[in-house]
């Protein structure tokens, strides 16, 4: 009995993992098709269901030595943000810059830089696995998302939280990405100011990024300037959760 529910497990593992290889070969062209979307839309709610069964709800991500840093972490996607406004704040060091916290929540705030810098913070050291295929361990420290949320008091109604960021795209829109509060409230989920010591650059989302250590890279949002909590994602964006998943990843990126 307890090798056939060894078995099963391991069978489900692999499902999982096979289904998230699936999506995210050629997931540029596919995204780009008339079926994909809807092939996504159940597959994402299969993977998501697997990975809630056979991982705990606050299952940690594994945590590094200092010995296993990489030498070199990689930047990923906008490194340079073609926005006036954040343009402005980085020449002063983020001096004036002020994340915003609102939306369905009971005390709507403003935290500067050095705000957050006092709030209880965490460290961790983590692997970055990104969809394009890369892995780099890097140390991160950052206050956790959950220290936020407690002080500002999300309603009964607020299921999800979404990052606003300063990077736009081609069109002008500004890049976006949201998690629900399983993640939110994770020990190791933080809003990051620090990297290997180091105060964090422009090119790796100063003033602040996300770290969500259990999801694939592009849900770590770079360049935060709001968050807002909300009970659906149907008016942000394209609808579907993040700039990415409106362009046809999944919404949920757990590894």
């Amino acid at each position: 009995m307890i090798k056939k529910r060894i078995d099963r497990r391991r069978f489900m593992i692999r499902s999982a993992q096979a289904v998230g290889l699936m999506l995210l070969a050629g997931c540029d062209k596919l995204s780009r098709s008339e079926w994909f979307p809807g092939i996504l839309g159940s597959a994402e709610g299969l993977t998501r269901r697997v990975q809630r069964l056979i991982t705990p709800r606050k299952a940690m991500a594994r945590e590094y030595t200092e010995a296993d840093r990489s030498a070199v972490f990689p930047t990923n996607g906008n490194i340079d943000p073609n926005n006036p406004d954040y343009q402005v704040l980085a020449k002063n060091n983020f001096a004036d810059w002020k994340l915003t916290v609102s939306g369905l929540v009971e005390r709507p705030a403003e935290f500067s830089l050095s705000e957050l810098r006092r709030l209880p913070s965490r460290t961790q050291i983590t692997r970055h696995d990104c969809v394009e295929g890369w892995s780099a361990i890097a140390k991160w420290k950052g206050v956790p998302l959950s220290e936020l949320l407690n002080r500002v008091r999300p309603l009964p109604s607020a299921r999800y939280v979404v990052f606003h960021c300063a990077d736009p795209d081609e069109s002008g829109q500004n890049y976006y990405e949201s998690i629900d509060f399983d993640d939110a409230y994770h020990p190791q989920t933080l809003l990051a100011y620090a990297i290997n010591d180091q105060v964090l650059p422009i090119a790796h989302g100063a003033p602040i990024r996300l770290r969500l250590e259990r999801q694939l890279g592009y849900k770590m949002a770079k360049y935060i300037m709001r968050i807002e909590l909300v009970d659906n994602l149907v008016a942000i964006g394209g609808g579907n959760g993040g700039y990415w998943e409106d362009q046809g990843y999944e919404w949920y990126a757990g590894i």
